[in-house]
């Protein structure tokens, strides 16, 4: 299921999701992956849980006053990667960002999800670029193809908690270095 994170309980489990994602596995970002997005008060930041178990992230934001919407900072869990958490938040921002009035969603997909992203429907907008330091493919979707999905059963946040962290590193990570 997926919420939007309304209250600042559970804004800190989006943001921690994120961290230990970006900043912690990855190393993508240094110390934070915070940004003015995420104190802009239109920004959506949205939270997908297993049961009472906190386990993805995506955040959404217009860009312009023409309908360009962007999503980003899709972070799922490990141990829940291969289900279709990624799915339902993707699916739940572009579905989102249409109801408001969007017509275009734009992403930077790092280039081992571009495949999953193409099964929902996204299209290539140019050539991979670097994107905090790794290749990501610029995309595309048309928000006027995003099915209506509605807000699950919102847990308490106060139930929600986090699997345990990993000890080693991505496997990512491991390569790249």
């Amino acid at each position: 299921m997926c919420w939007r994170a309304l209250t600042p309980a559970a804004l800190s489990w989006h943001l921690r999701i994120r961290h230990r994602i970006f900043v912690e596995e990855q190393r993508v970002i240094p110390f934070t992956d915070v940004d003015d997005w995420d104190r802009d008060p239109d920004t959506v930041h949205v939270l997908a849980g297993r049961g009472s178990v906190a386990v993805g992230t995506v955040r959404l934001y217009r860009t312009d006053t023409a309908g360009r919407w962007k999503g980003d900072r899709l972070a799922v869990l490990p141990g829940h990667r291969a289900g279709i958490v990624g799915m339902r938040l993707v699916r739940f921002a572009v579905s989102t960002a249409a109801v408001a009035g969007g017509d275009v969603m734009d992403a930077f997909v790092q280039l081992q999800n571009v495949n999953f992203f193409e099964r929902l429907g996204w299209e290539h907008n140019g050539p991979p670029v670097a994107y905090y330091g790794l290749p990501h493919q610029p995309m595309t979707f048309t928000l006027s193809e995003a099915g209506s999905i509605s807000e699950s059963e919102i847990p308490d946040d106060a139930c929600l908690r986090l699997p345990a962290a990993r000890d080693a590193p991505s496997p990512l990570l491991v390569t790249m270095s």
